[in-house]
């Protein structure tokens, strides 16, 4: 199999593996995949966490070895965590965005304003009206709103960017 060819299967492999924290959106969909590279078999693959310190990040881990190792010719998968370049919520694809609505959750905003204020639509209804409820949610990338529109709470992935 060309090596090419093998990246290429490996990270159609990936797209089946989901955060553990949110079972709609896989790897690929939050930008965690940085490089994959396939040598004799062996496979390593260098993910961003979305947090240091994400207690997810060796759920991801296992996951991700048990996807690909059932690959026919790959017989090692090394899975590496690294800082450079940092993540950030741009890395999200589109298909990413939709996939946190369906599972109500908003989409960190494409802009945060220059003092740093951040406005979310609310995944129910997906009016503006909203109000952060606490900057922390039940995970470190994810605050609580409260949409004023259909009187839904939510949550909201944070912004996280390198020109915050």
């Amino acid at each position: 199999m060309a090596s090419n060819l093998a990246v290429e299967r490996i990270m159609e492999m990936l797209d089946f593996v989901k955060d553990p924290e949110i079972d709609s959106v896989s790897v690929i969909d939050l930008g965690m995949v940085e490089d994959v590279q396939v040598q004799h078999g062996e496979v390593t693959v260098k993910l961003l966490p979305t947090f240091i310190g994400c207690p997810a990040l060796d759920i991801i881990q296992q996951r991700v070895e048990q996807t690909l190792l059932q690959l026919k010719g790959i017989d090692r998968v090394t899975v590496e965590f690294i800082r450079h370049p940092p993540w950030t919520s741009d890395r999200i694809t589109e298909k990413g965005r939709e996939k946190l609505k369906e599972f109500g959750i908003a989409p960190p905003p494409r802009q945060v304003g220059s003092n740093g204020e951040w406005h979310v639509e609310c995944p129910y209804c997906h009016s503006s009206f909203t109000v952060i409820e606490n900057l922390f949610g039940p995970t470190a990338c994810r605050s609580i709103f409260y949409c004023k529109q259909c009187k839904n709470p939510f949550e909201a992935m944070k912004p996280i960017s390198t020109w915050m």
